[in-house]
């Protein structure tokens, strides 16, 4: 009877070990996956405030693209995630205007970008994703940097961005990714083009 009750305890604990054993061998897998996708392909995000009204509202969720600027540039009306420069545990989300090496002119609610194609400026087009009472009367000229961008929150009153004379320009190497998932809340879920 002894014999029999050390032979069931071993059971347990090999059934134990084998267990533990079994279940550290899936979390490494589960991390081996996810970790790289997490750290270089996509990042989920939560909105806070709303400087990105209206397009953008508080306490949705986001996933972020981090792979594509890997890849190539961002592009003007691009929405983006990045890494506030003066305090890098802070995130910001911000709509892409100016890109590097042109001048960011904005008067009476126009703005005007001025660069190799066009010269002697052209007018940037907001009416598809910013209706007009979002828009701010505020006097900015600006000339980027080879890896400066000039980035704007939609709502333009309730907004910390370049137009802030103690904010500024991008740089480049702060930015994370470009929005590609609305996520939550489900009745709003959108995928963003390219």
């Amino acid at each position: 009877m002894q014999k029999e009750q050390i032979l069931q305890n071993k059971d347990r604990s090999k059934g134990w070990r084998s267990f533990i054993k079994e279940f550290i061998q899936m979390a490494l897998i589960a991390l081996a996956i996810v970790i790289p996708i997490r750290y270089f392909l996509i990042q989920p995000f939560y909105v806070k405030g709303a400087s990105m009204e209206p397009n953008f509202h508080n306490h949705e969720y986001l996933i972020i693209n981090k792979l594509i600027y890997r890849l190539d540039n961002p592009k003007r009306g691009d929405v983006i995630v990045f890494k506030y420069p003066k305090s890098l545990n802070d995130y910001f989300i911000k709509r892409v205007i100016g890109l590097p090496e042109e001048r960011v002119k904005i008067i009476d609610k126009k703005i005007t970008i001025y660069n190799k194609e066009n010269p002697k400026g052209k007018i940037f087009d907001e009416n598809k994703f910013l209706p007009e009472e979002y828009k701010v009367d505020k006097n900015i000229d600006i000339t980027l940097g080879k890896d400066e961008y000039f980035v704007l929150g939609d709502n333009r009153g309730h907004s910390f961005d370049s137009s802030a004379e103690s904010f500024g320009s991008l740089e480049r190497k702060f930015i994370v990714g470009k929005t590609w998932i609305r996520a939550w809340p489900f009745n709003k879920f959108t995928i963003f083009g390219k």
